[in-house]
């Protein structure tokens, strides 16, 4: 009875706007078989040049160096028992050094079968997978979006002109589809979080939705079911605890308003959403604080300011910003926020410090931006009545933002284009709504227009961005000519050229790359003078360019910042021996050598090439004695016949023919051509 209800009340609407001009569009235009196969196909076209990249970015925490994942079905116990980033750091408390913690097991159950079925023949400790099945389920995962995303929406307006309401969904999808945006959701495989709490959270606005109206409980149950199933993936699918009884109100059924029946009804459905996440919140406070319901963990100020951005340095020390500081800093980014959503040039992946700069209020951005929410609410409430699907595209452009917009609790970087992935919805809403007012007003062509260089320009941008997304380096080196003052990246783009340098068996061309890396490496160091890694970095570009004594410092800056960096105190005596070796052998300064050699050896005692050139040093520096200890050390941790052959030259100049005798005929038992070889060379 209830079908027969709404399928009479939708007849009525479809009749009172029975003069509508989208009724005179061509049948193409509201088509829904062919609007799936449009979407389709634009969705996977769009995304198709993404198949042959490489795992980029973060997918090494998630995929290629997590080791949950790596094993495949069997992991799975892990990973829904363990922070998201434990797999990566295999080590208790490493992996919270996000604020809060990370519980997201969903898409790495996804990455760990994925890893099942793409690693080969998938036998046990498999090390490496191929990237183009993950890439190629990224994709089909964002066209199931496409396809959803369109059936949700003629679903919502249900009580609208049918045909019209295939066009304004039509409008929206596509837009949504190739908007250049989302590039670093579907391009990046770690970006399938994004996807499958997005998909959740409609496909639960869908059920529910059918569940309101035609109140069959077991849509009700399945869609709850996906509530609660979806948070796993991703904890911004809470907004929708917001945005479904928004739908519910605005559009569950043919007026808007609040009679006492429906009260009761949309009270119930909103408890339902809140008990449906229960689980998630309890399983998530035990796997990260190991209590009921602990949401955040204890709160602590974090001075570094690659995981707090909002922080300033004041004589040399990192303080917070102030109150209006982080406010109006804030107020910016979300401007950036719409701007990228309107005119998305300039993407980059990397919005950390100082790509973005700290603001005040006095600022023409922060105003412009606090001017444009304070219109977009105004707006909201103005179209409730006359216009809602512009008001419902706004609350789920705010709602959707809200939680990754640092105002909530700080989410580790001023901003990401990942982060507006789901409120992009809202704004594909309120596009399509407009659009859809000219063909009320008789101007389809006009419409046509605009959605039709929308979606070009669009796609072309996202065809061209993918590219970046190839692997680390190509990201980092696209994004650095855009990222000019983010010391993150100018570390990241140092840290990819002394890798490349690092291959390269020509010493000019290694030097060359080396010193490029360098350029990068200060303008990071200029930009956060307390960053220990650039520090580091640097150091291994002038340790590759032979400038020791430059090397050398930046490993002790390194270390002043983070005292007993693993990386900087090994380093620090490579570079300490390697500086040694360069004086020693290749300008044949014993007497320079001698002082590093000797730093090294309080680094990398056991270290039998180091005691070996420190006791040559000495040896040739005029004092044998002070040099045999260290060449009898290097015997004992590596015995060969040229170390041998070393100890006895050094008695013999200390005049001990007896030693010098032993170690030459030990030179002979370990090689009989040993002093033939020698004497050769």
């Amino acid at each position: 009875m209830a079908k027969k209800h709404h399928k009479k009340q939708k007849e009525v609407v479809q009749a009172e706007k029975n003069n509508s001009s989208v009724n005179t569009s061509p049948n193409w235009l509201t088509n829904s078989r062919l609007h799936y196969l449009i979407i389709g196909l634009l969705a996977f076209g769009l995304y198709a040049n993404t198949l042959g990249h490489d795992f980029c970015q973060d997918d090494a925490i998630v995929i290629t160096d997590n080791m949950f994942t790596k094993k495949g079905v069997e992991g799975i116990d892990g990973i829904w028992n363990k922070d998201t980033f434990y797999g990566f750091f295999k080590k208790e408390g490493k992996d919270q050094l996000v604020a809060g913690g990370r519980y997201r097991p969903l898409t790495l159950v996804l990455f760990a079968l994925e890893w099942e079925l793409f690693s080969g023949s998938a036998k046990k400790g498999k090390t490496t997978a191929s990237p183009f099945g993950f890439h190629l389920v990224n994709v089909l995962l964002f066209v199931l979006l496409g396809l959803l995303l369109y059936k949700v929406i003629v679903t919502l307006l249900f009580y609208y002109d049918a045909q019209e309401a295939k066009l304004l969904a039509l409008f929206s999808t596509l837009l949504f589809v190739a908007h250049p945006v989302h590039t670093e959701v579907v391009a990046n495989i770690k970006g399938a979080d994004e996807i499958v709490a997005l998909l959740g959270s409609l496909a639960t606005l869908y059920f529910l939705l059918k569940a309101y109206r035609t109140g069959k409980i077991w849509m009700l149950i399945v869609g709850l079911l996906i509530f609660g199933l979806s948070i796993f993936s991703k904890e911004n699918v809470i907004t929708f605890l917001v945005i479904i009884p928004m739908a519910l109100f605005l559009f569950g059924e043919k007026s808007i308003g609040f009679s006492k029946g429906k009260l009761v009804r949309f009270g119930g459905y909103s408890v339902a959403l809140i008990l449906a996440i229960i689980p998630f919140l309890v399983k998530r406070s035990h796997v990260l604080f190991n209590k009921p319901f602990e949401l955040m963990g204890p709160k602590r100020m974090d001075l570094e300011l690659m995981n707090n951005p909002f922080l300033k340095l004041v004589d040399e020390v990192p303080v917070p910003y102030s109150f209006g500081e982080r406010i109006a800093t804030i107020f910016y980014t979300l401007g950036e926020y719409i701007r990228l959503l309107v005119a998305p040039f300039k993407l980059t992946h990397d919005y950390y410090p100082n790509h973005i700069e700290m603001m005040h209020f006095g600022d023409w951005q922060v105003i412009l931006s606090i001017v444009l929410y304070l219109g977009l609410i105004f707006l909201a409430v103005k179209s409730l009545r006359k216009n809602p699907i512009v008001s419902f595209g706004i609350l789920v452009y705010l709602a959707s933002l809200s939680i990754v917009s640092n105002f909530i609790f700080p989410v580790g970087t001023f901003m990401a284009e990942r982060f507006v992935f789901m409120p992009s919805v809202g704004f594909s809403l309120i596009v399509g709504a407009v659009l859809v007012q000219f063909f009320r007003r008789g101007k389809p062509t006009l419409a046509l227009s605009i959605i039709g260089i929308l979606i070009f320009l669009f796609s072309i941008k996202t065809l061209v961005r993918n590219p970046a997304w190839k692997n680390d380096a190509t990201l980092f080196l696209t994004d650095v000519k855009t990222s000019k003052k983010s010391a993150k990246v100018q570390n990241a783009v140092g840290g990819t050229l002394l890798s490349i340098a690092s291959k390269e068996k020509d010493e000019a061309l290694r030097k060359q790359k080396a010193q490029e890396a360098l350029t990068h490496l200060k303008i990071a160091i200029k930009e956060h003078p307390r960053y220990a890694n650039a520090w580091l970095l640097q150091g291994n570009a002038y340790s590759y360019m032979d400038q020791f004594d430059s090397a050398i410092q930046s490993y002790k800056n390194a270390m002043l910042l983070k005292p007993n960096y693993p990386e900087a105190i090994k380093n620090l005596g490579i570079n300490y021996h390697l500086a040694g070796k360069y004086f020693g052998e290749k300008q044949g300064n014993a007497k320079k050598a001698i002082p590093y050699l000797e730093e090294a050896i309080k680094l990398i005692p056991e270290n039998p090439e180091t005691n070996r050139l420190l006791g040559i040093a000495h040896a040739i520096n005029g004092h044998p004695e002070l040099g045999i200890p260290y060449l009898k050390k290097a015997f004992a941790l590596a015995p060969n016949a040229n170390l041998a052959l070393d100890l006895s030259l050094a008695y013999g100049q200390m005049k001990n023919t007896t030693e010098a005798a032993y170690y030459q005929q030990k030179a002979l038992e370990i090689d009989p051509e040993a002093l033939r070889k020698r004497m050769g060379q």
